[in-house]
This record gives C-alpha cells, sequence and structure tokens, in this order.
C-alpha cells in the first residue's frame, strides 16, 4: 500500500527570512499523517535568507539527521556545543536530556537550503551527541547509499533506532529497489527531479509511505534525488 502526500500538500509557511514546508503538520488533527509515518515523526525543508534561523521545534527525545544540500547552517546548543555543517554533508543529532539547538543559516550573503528529519528514539533520555559526515555525489550516484543506520555500517552515521536512511542521485531511466523486511515500511521524499512509483509519479516535493510490501522500487524519469527511510517498528524504551 502506498500513500502519496503530494507537495501542494505539505504545510508551507513563508516569511520575511525563510520558506518552510512540512511533510507532517500535526496542527490538522484529522489528517491521517499527523503524526507522522510510524517512527518518522518530522520531515521539514527549509529555504533560509542569509543568517535566517531554522524554525524551533520543542526539543524532546528525538534523533535528528540535518541535510544541507545548499549553502551553510552553524550550529549550537545547551551543553556548549557549536560548529558548522556544509553543503553535501548530513549532521545526526541526538536530542535528549534537555538538549536546546539553534541553528542558523552561516552565510550573511546566501541563501541555504537544508531538509532535517526527526526520528523517534528507540529509549528515552539518551545522552546528547552530535556527528556528521560528507557524502558525496560520487558515492550517491546510481546507488542507495547509507547516510544513517543502527549499527553506523559502511561509516553511516548512528542513529538510536532501527532505521536506515539512505540517499540517492540518479539519472534518467536508473532503477532501484530496496527490499523490506517484515514489518518495516519505507517514506520516500523527492528532493528535486520525477520518478515513476509502481503506478505513481512522484515530483519535486512528493513523499510517499510504503507498508505491507516487499520493496520500494522506482525509476527516475529525468535527473533526481531522493532521500529514502526503512523504517522499523521499534517502541520507546523508557530509562527507568
Amino acid at each position: 500500500m502506498i500513500t502519496l502526500r503530494r507537495d501542494r500538500e505539505r504545510h508551507y509557511l513563508r516569511s520575511r527570512k525563510q520558506k518552510v514546508w512540512f511533510t507532517f503538520n500535526s496542527q490538522d488533527r484529522t489528517g491521517p499523517l499527523a503524526n507522522g509515518f510510524g517512527t518518522l515523526e518530522l520531515l521539514d525543508e527549509y529555504r533560509l535568507l542569509p543568517s535566517a534561523d531554522v524554525p524551533h521545534h520543542p526539543h524532546h527525545d528525538a534523533e535528528i539527521v540535518t541535510y544541507v544540500r545548499q549553502g551553510a547552517l552553524a550550529y549550537e546548543d545547551s551543553m556548549g556545543h557549536s560548529g558548522v555543517v556544509r553543503a553535501g554533508e548530513f549532521q545526526r543529532t541526538t536530542a535528549g536530556r534537555g538538549l536546546h539547538l539553534r541553528q542558523t543559516n552561516a552565510s550573511g550573503t546566501d541563501w541555504a537550503h537544508v531538509f532535517q528529519i526527526w526520528l523517534r528514539p528507540s529509549e528515552a533520555e539518551l545522552e546528547p551527541y552530535h556527528e556528521q559526515r560528507r557524502f558525496s555525489a560520487a558515492e550517491r550516484r546510481g546507488v542507495l547509499c547509507i547516510i544513517a543506520s543502527p549499527d553506523a555500517r559502511r561509516d553511516s552515521l548512528l542513529i538510536h533506532q532501527d532505521v536506515l536512511m539512505y540517499s540517492a542521485l540518479l539519472d534518467p531511466g536508473q532503477h532501484v529497489v530496496h527490499p523490506l523486511l517484515q514489518g518495516h515500511r519505507a517514506w520516500l521524499h523527492l528532493v528535486e527531479g520525477e520518478v515513476t512509483l509502481d503506478d505513481a509519479i512522484l515530483a519535486t516535493g512528493d513523499g510517499a509511505g510504503i507498508q505491507a510490501e516487499r520493496a520500494v522500487s522506482l525509476t527516475a524519469r529525468e535527473k533526481t534525488e531522493i532521500l529514502l527511510l526503512d523504517l522499523g517498528d521499534q517502541e520507546l524504551k523508557r530509562q527507568r
């Protein structure tokens, strides 16, 4: 079964300093995707003017993966950590134990294009932590390059959840298949481009939830960039 979330259905906010698209809108209590999709809680896209901040979300236990597609993003947290995430880099932040995080376009002259994914962790009150890594275009071209995993396989970012996150850059006609274990579901997001997924055509900004399927199978119709999350169903365990 495939659940589509078209670009036009994303909640859109625009202010003087930023444009924001929310794939899942918790304010829409009647929507089937108000609470996210399985362990995927948020998938937001930001275009930030110079020196603009990423919109604030109330911080709670979460595994946050930030992808800077263009520009650079400066961050600082309440534990005294700070740094810069640059174009092509992904950062994993474990937000727990009251961590407060501020993220700002690091440039005073250029826009930044940023994606942020929030995952519900498998445990509560994890130790706050940041790590980041650059995944080059060559690593992601034509294949599903693993970005984050629960065992840090292939030098991916470590996340505390039964989730595999992939990024791919595809040329027209390229076909990729990702098998799903029993009980797993997946979320596909079109960063840019156009693909065929079963009988549906997805374009820039579209998303799709896939469940009760054996695999995710898609073909690029033009130059395309995708994010794919393979989501297990691990419940949050409270620490005593």
